[in-house]
């Protein structure tokens, strides 16, 4: 409900992206990376409590300050003083009762809290800005943000404007109130939506000195607790209700044990309600006063979340891939983290041009999220290492469609991908035989060009460290085969263009005798196609193969 804790609190959360062994750095630069990232809390942490900005996610920023709780521990002579997560967020308004916080558990942990306590509530653990309401005689006194959990900001003129905060009430007593100010999303399913930005834009509009009509209807009120209240939670609930907020009994249900909390944590995350939320929060009916309350994390409550949106990984290598036809894709190797119950150890970042774009080196802290429920993508550069090597990534304009027939010096990596190609589904479909076979014959020696493996036998293939004999037999008998594989599928699997609807006479020399007229004539081929074709046929090397081929007995050339 308020997203700045106590850094003891974050780290009684287990962060799935924290199953990491202490980072391999000298003192030295273990103390330059742990003041850089220190330093950044430092400025989150500001924007959010003085400008009402957040620079990132709520779940990033906890498992970034649980980071740094790890390396401190990872190297104590290089900790320094622990930063303060609410440092300047106090402001000049005492709160009447002081804002606890909440611990934020795992699974077992909730259990484990779960099966020593009875009078069990559960609530959603709304996306919003938490604030005190004060009411004197029946009327609103004062909206304090919540700050440091003991002095916060003066909210009341703002208070004031917004019809979901009743400025007067049927109690003449005096009533504390904690809750939370978030923004109205009706229909929001969390698990497919996820916080959508809502309680960053809370915070956003109150940060300002006015709001107009439209931004004020736009914020909610969810009364999550009644400090000085009725002892027993039915009661406050009841109290509640009469009292004008009945989003706090629609939204509080009791349960019995642990299933019954998995239960409501679950129907709460994937059916639709009118906020954001982020997790669930488990209450005892009964707990203390208001009066013995402190700006810690109490015993009687404590916050079970939802599965992470986006997980921070720590960047261990950037891999290079290019394809048979000289595309360069890049991959991120990464710290293992989890996410809905997938466990991550690279990202596919797509084009060379979006890591130049992103400059992702070893050390980054990205933020992965799963696309599709399905899919790991890297969303952002969280933070940059403070010591970043240099990366030689390959050059592209050394790499093309007709370029790398053998592995020279920079050309294994495309070399080895026609092969693939060569010998998978798209080209002649021999079964069994994958990238791993043809980086082992290369590894051997045995692969100086396109189609060297033509002529190893089985005898051959057995004299090879990691083939046995039948594993030689087998891949000779599939070597066998390919000569009898069709022209078409020769012509496919040394990587002819596309070429549309073309009509390809089963002989090489009728094809590549052709001009770019006649290529241009067939249906689906135009200038581009055409010039790609012709050049593919006249390329010295393709007319290699076609030789080597042509004496193997392949039909057609």
């Amino acid at each position: 409900m308020t997203r700045r804790i106590a850094l003891s609190v974050v780290c009684l959360f287990a962060l799935p992206a924290l199953a990491a062994p202490c980072p391999d750095w000298p003192d030295s630069r273990a103390g330059t990376e742990l003041a850089a990232l220190a330093e950044r809390l430092r400025q989150w942490d500001d924007a959010y409590h003085r400008e009402g900005r957040s620079p990132v996610a709520d779940e990033l920023y906890d498992q970034a300050r649980a980071r740094l709780v790890l390396w401190r521990q990872c190297f104590p002579a290089q900790a320094g003083a622990s930063p303060e997560p609410l440092a300047g967020s106090a402001g000049p308004l005492a709160h009447p009762l002081p804002h606890t916080g909440l611990a934020k558990l795992d699974e077992a942990a909730v259990r484990d809290w779960m099966a020593s306590r009875e009078d069990l509530w559960i609530q959603p653990k709304v996306d919003g800005v938490a604030v005190s309401l004060e009411y004197v005689g029946g009327r609103l006194q004062r909206a304090i943000s919540r700050g440091d959990g003991r002095r916060g900001q003066d909210w009341t003129a703002h208070a004031r404007r917004l019809p979901a905060v009743p400025q007067e009430i049927a109690e003449r007593r005096r009533l504390i109130l904690q809750g939370e100010l978030y923004w109205r999303l009706p229909g929001h399913v969390q698990a497919e939506a996820g916080g959508r930005g809502a309680r960053s834009r809370v915070a956003g509009l109150l940060a300002r000195q006015t709001l107009d009509e439209a931004e004020a209807a736009g914020i909610g009120l969810f009364v999550w607790d009644w400090p000085n209240g009725p002892t027993e939670m039915t009661g406050r609930l009841e109290g509640l209700e009469q009292l004008g907020f009945a989003d706090a009994r629609r939204y509080s249900q009791p349960v019995a044990d642990f299933a019954a909390a998995r239960q409501w944590r679950e129907r709460w995350y994937r059916e639709p309600l009118p906020f954001a939320s982020d997790g669930v929060v488990l209450r005892q009916g009964r707990r203390p006063p208001g009066e013995r309350w402190q700006a810690e994390p109490p015993h009687w409550a404590v916050a079970w979340k939802y599965p992470l949106a986006q997980a921070l990984a720590e960047v261990q290598a950037v891999r290079f891939r290019i394809g048979r036809s000289g595309r360069i894709t890049s991959v991120v190797e990464v710290q293992p983290v989890r996410l809905d119950d997938r466990q991550i150890r690279r990202v596919a970042l797509g084009s060379l041009g979006r890591w130049q774009a992103l400059d992702i080196r070893p050390g980054d802290q990205l933020a992965i999220r799963l696309a599709g429920l399905s899919i790991p993508q890297v969303d952002s550069v969280v933070w940059r290492a403070a010591e970043r090597p240099a990366l030689a990534a390959p050059d592209p304009a050394a790499h093309h469609a007709l370029s790398c027939w053998r592995p020279t010096a920079g050309c294994e990596e495309q070399f080895l991908a026609r092969l693939d190609w060569l010998g998978g589904r798209h080209g002649l479909a021999l079964g069994g035989i994958g990238r791993g076979t043809w980086e082992a014959l290369l590894e051997n020696g045995r692969l100086d060009d396109l189609l060297d493996w033509l002529e190893l036998d089985e005898a051959q293939l057995a004299s090879l460290p990691g083939f046995g004999e039948r594993s030689a037999g087998l891949l000779a008998e599939r070597f066998r085969t390919a000569r009898q594989r069709p022209f078409p599928v020769w012509l496919q699997a040394l990587g002819l263009p596309p070429s549309g609807e073309a009509a390809l006479p089963p002989a090489w020399e009728e094809l590549a005798g052709r001009s770019l007229g006649q290529w241009q004539s067939e249906p689906g081929i135009g200038p581009g196609r055409a010039r790609r074709l012709q050049a593919f046929f006249r390329h010295p090397e393709v007319q290699a193969l076609r030789q080597r081929l042509q004496a193997a007995g392949v039909e057609g050339f």
